[in-house]
């Protein structure tokens, strides 16, 4: 291999040695956001944003809608950052199993509809009074609810 060759390297995902940094983006079309319901394990079946981890030298709104395009075929132009959100989930013995962060923006729609893909069964746009009666990943529901008014006032 040519010295200073790009190795990728795995990410580790259970059990991992670090915190792991991902982006999600709540895309906002005629006052309704696009939610993906997940295909797999964790949160099989359940309602979210696009979104997935940060490579190695791609900055936040990049990855954002580089996510947004692999997993939903929709394009977008990122408008505010809109928070973050964290999961830690621990396993029966205390260890952590599993360590998020993500950065969450919102964006405004150009194109596409929300495609089936290997990370989303199906993709629905959602108006705000839909998303107390969708099952959410957790944290996602006061994400939605910011998502909403930043792109009311923006």
């Amino acid at each position: 291999m040519a010295r200073g060759a790009f190795v990728p390297v795995s990410v580790v995902r259970h059990y991992p040695a670090q915190p792991l940094l991902g982006v999600s983006v709540a895309v906002v079309r005629d006052g309704r956001i696009l939610l993906g319901q997940r295909r797999k394990a964790p949160f099989q079946h359940i309602y979210t944003l696009p979104g997935g981890l940060v490579e190695l030298g791609e900055n936040l709104n990049a990855a954002a809608l580089r996510e947004l395009r692999e997993e939903a075929q929709v394009q977008a132009e990122i408008l505010a950052f809109n928070g973050h959100a964290e999961l830690i989930r621990r396993d029966e013995a205390g260890r952590i199993e599993a360590h998020y962060v993500i950065a969450s923006f919102v964006a405004r729609w150009q194109k596409g509809e929300g495609q089936a893909s290997e990370e989303m069964d199906q993709f629905i746009w959602a108006d705000r009074a839909q998303i107390s009666h969708l099952p959410l990943t957790p944290g996602l529901h006061d994400l939605l609810l910011r998502a909403y008014e930043l792109a009311r006032s923006g």
